[in-house]
């Protein structure tokens, strides 16, 4: 089942990005990384994902200090590659300092990793072409 409130938080978080969420997309967007296509805060419920390219399967977030030591992070990605994606952190003073080598080593994540449609949907619609 689609989650309504989750997608509207979506949408929220887009709005007011951080700054290392920012400077990130200004590499990510519009295919600009090796014409690989990112979606930013995209939800893959019960989370909001800060980008992921939907093609392979690959998520990238973007870490503040709050994020250290956290159980609640070791736990989301558990779940997020128990269904089949692939988890990449940076922290936001990396992407502040250094966006163009995040942007390389995201590129470098996706360099061996062949264009396809294998990710599973993250919120499939219901079975038996279910209407109300």
């Amino acid at each position: 089942m689609r989650d309504p409130v989750l997608k509207h938080r979506a949408r929220g978080m887009r709005m007011v990005p951080t700054d290392a969420e920012r400077h990130l997309w200004q590499y990510l967007r519009n295919g600009q990384l090796g014409g690989w296509r990112f979606r930013r805060q995209h939800p893959i419920p019960p989370y909001i994902l800060d980008f992921v390219c939907l093609e392979v399967c690959l998520a990238v977030e973007v870490d503040g200090g709050q994020h250290a030591d956290s159980g609640y992070d070791e736990a989301r990605t558990a779940f997020l590659k128990s269904r089949g994606w692939r988890v990449l952190r940076f922290w936001n003073n990396d992407v502040l300092r250094n966006p163009e080598g995040v942007a390389a080593s995201v590129l470098e994540a996706l360099g061996g990793v062949r264009r396809a449609d294998t990710c599973p949907h993250p919120d499939p619609p219901p079975l038996g072409g279910g209407g109300n």
